[in-house]
């Protein structure tokens, strides 16, 4: 079982926490399917970087978060990220070897999220998506950016025991 990012919980409303996460770094890759971005992280967490440590591999892998404009633009295409562990916080992780992979920092910041299990298959993290947002929209709350998937598991476990969640990154909780 991979580390999982720590996060405290501050609230919640029906079906939706919100959390307080600390500062993180992601490894991105962006524009493909998650079959050949996840393959390209994961090379890079096994000793494809600069100084060929293996990073241990933590949860969740994060899908179709936004990269800012200072790292290159997504034009429809996916993102996937791998979460650094949190000693990288402080240290900065190894260089990719592969271009396609961008390193960025983070800040602390409230993300509301729903969880589901199954297959995170997009109807279901549509429909998923459009609760957590419904349940913000009712609670006056402020959506700071766009919504993303966050998986728990690792492809090859059993649909019906894998944890997903939908969040999106909030203010004034």
């Amino acid at each position: 079982m991979a580390d999982t990012v720590p996060y405290t919980v501050t609230g919640k409303a029906g079906d939706v926490e919100f959390r307080k996460y600390p500062a993180i770094i992601l490894a991105s890759v962006s524009g493909g399917p998650d079959d050949e971005m996840f393959p390209t992280l994961f090379r890079y967490i096994t000793g494809q970087n600069r100084t060929r440590t293996q990073i241990p591999m933590t949860a969740p892998v994060i899908t179709g978060e936004k990269i800012p404009m200072t790292s290159p633009v997504i034009s429809g295409e996916g993102t996937m990220s791998f979460v650094m562990p949190q000693e990288y916080t402080k240290a900065s992780p190894p260089e990719p070897l592969d271009s396609r992979i961008t390193l960025r920092k983070v800040p602390e910041r409230t993300i509301a999220a729903i969880r589901f299990s199954g297959i995170s298959d997009e109807n279901t993290v549509q429909e998923m998506t459009g609760r957590l947002l419904a349940v913000l929209e009712q609670e006056k709350i402020t959506v700071m950016a766009s919504p993303f998937l966050m998986r728990y598991n690792s492809p090859w476990t059993p649909g019906f025991l894998r944890r997903n969640e939908v969040g999106v990154e909030v203010s004034g909780i």
